[in-house]
């Protein structure tokens, strides 16, 4: 809805792959990704008008005209009625299975083909959505109708012009949101969420107090990976509801019923499982009076880092010979190694660090410091690497323990980087496309338990052979 709202402001085409754009009334059209023609540019007719990729624009009302007398406006409860993202086909199929459709001119096309058309016909002889509301419920039992004509107008609500003004984002940096202001969110959480700073969960945490956590593939006998890495999510709800330091005379069980719950979401083998998690309480800085979540960034940064390292049970002075980008990755991993369950083995802890090393030698080698040329070893080394990546893997065997442990890694990395974006980043930003590859660690993996030798894989690079053993040394100490 944002998105169609913006491009009507400034007049332009929706470029997407979503054909939820057919039915939005964009002034500008809608250019469906997979028509363009990137292989036959062209030069433009006259002017000096450079060159151009051939494309198709669809519009919404030469699309109605095709259709007779059809209303733009009956667009959202055709594709409602067709089943969007949000709602199935099968509370509909006793008006499909009854309704008299007008057949379409679609010869040769497949019974699904005939039924869009045979519905946008049908549709095309009501003047409003409501009065086509009316009549689809017609054919539907008695005891259903008003269910159904909620969920159909609620789902119709979707295509609905958005009251969110994107235009002042984008050229002025400023957000007004009236859900936001109602639910009393914190300027500066606000502008950070705008700005990507924040996570969809932070905000999900704060203002629904509830949270779904998406599952990865991993070994569905055992517990959730997401569980390992709870702790840091306590501390999060934490700081996002402020729970009070709890005082020496205050009872336990006082304690307990004054902690705010969160309700998490997350799998209990293969079903979905319902949690009602307590809240972290935090440390006395972080409880002061003068400190609620609107003046979080005014509590000394000093203090945010030591909130920060103290969830991951690592101390800023182990983590000194380390890349300022990777100090918050080899704390995570610190943390998963002291709270995974089962045990961390070696040779995973060794593919892991071998798998950042070679994010590494990929940036230093690619994207080189434009004031210094590439050590000649590490484009050695880096191209060794490449070559060794490229051959066939002879060990196929797929490691499901392997796989819950690196699962359980990725989980802690998630919410470790959340905890810091929440803290104000008081660690840096790794670059996360360079920082992990679930392909590469396992490979790793699978070899160094049958060619210990691959762990001399960027042995002709000194800078990431000592890499390597920093990032071991530490993590091991």
């Amino acid at each position: 809805r944002e998105i169609a709202g913006l491009a009507n402001r400034w007049g332009c085409p929706v470029l997407s792959l979503d054909s939820d754009f057919c039915v939005f009334d964009l002034a500008g059209g809608y250019c469906p990704l997979s028509h363009f023609q990137w292989q036959s540019v062209r030069a433009a007719a006259a002017g000096p008008q450079g060159c151009y990729v051939p494309a198709r624009c669809f519009s919404a009302e030469r699309f109605c005209r095709h259709f007779g007398h059809l209303s733009k406006g009956l667009l959202p409860l055709f594709a409602v009625m067709n089943g969007n993202d949000y709602i199935g086909l099968e509370a509909l199929e006793a008006f499909f299975s009854k309704v008299r459709l007008p057949r379409g001119c679609a010869a040769g096309k497949g019974e699904k083909h005939l039924r869009l058309q045979g519905l946008l016909n049908w549709l095309a002889q009501f003047a409003e959505p409501s009065e086509a509301v009316d009549n689809v419920l017609k054919y539907l039992k008695k005891h259903q109708r008003e269910e159904i004509r909620e969920l159909l107008c609620t789902s119709m609500e979707d295509y609905a012009p958005s009251d969110v003004n994107l235009e002042d984002f984008f050229q002025n940096g400023s957000y007004e949101c009236e859900a936001a202001r109602k639910a009393d969110v914190p300027e500066w959480v606000l502008e950070a969420f705008a700005k990507g700073k924040l996570a969809p969960f932070i905000i999900n945490a704060l203002i629904l107090r509830s949270t779904f956590l998406r599952v990865q593939v991993e070994n569905m006998q055992r517990p959730s990976a997401h569980s390992t890495a709870l702790p840091i999510r306590q501390v999060i709800y934490g700081l996002l509801l402020r729970v009070s330091h709890s005082t020496e005379d205050a009872s336990s069980s006082k304690q307990t019923n004054e902690l705010p719950i969160v309700c998490e979401f997350d799998r209990c083998q293969k079903t979905v499982k319902k949690t009602f998690v307590q809240a972290a309480s935090l440390p006395p800085d972080f409880c002061d009076d003068r400190f609620p979540l609107d003046k979080l960034m005014e509590v000394p940064m000093s203090c945010r880092q030591m909130l920060l390292l103290e969830t991951l049970g690592v101390k800023m002075s182990f983590l000194e010979p380390i890349p300022s980008h990777l100090k918050l990755p080899i704390a995570v991993t610190c943390y998963w190694i002291r709270c995974s369950e089962p045990k961390i083995k070696l040779n995973q802890l060794k593919a892991l660090l071998l798998t950042i090393v070679s994010g590494e030698l990929q940036r230093i080698t690619n994207d080189p410091d434009p004031t210094l040329l590439p050590a000649e070893d590490d484009s050695v080394a880096y191209k060794e690497f490449v070559k060794w990546k490229e051959k066939k893997l002879q060990n196929n065997d797929f490691d499901l323990d392997a796989a819950q442990s690196f699962c359980q890694w990725q989980c802690c990395l998630q919410m470790g980087l959340y905890l810091n974006q929440l803290l104000g980043t008081p660690l840096s930003e790794p670059d996360l496309s360079r920082l992990y590859t679930g392909t590469l660690v396992h490979r790793l993996y699978q070899e160094l338990k049958s060619a210990p030798p691959v762990e001399n894989l960027f042995i002709l690079s000194p800078k990431m052979s000592q890499l390597y053993l920093v990032l071991l040394n530490t993590v091991e100490s």
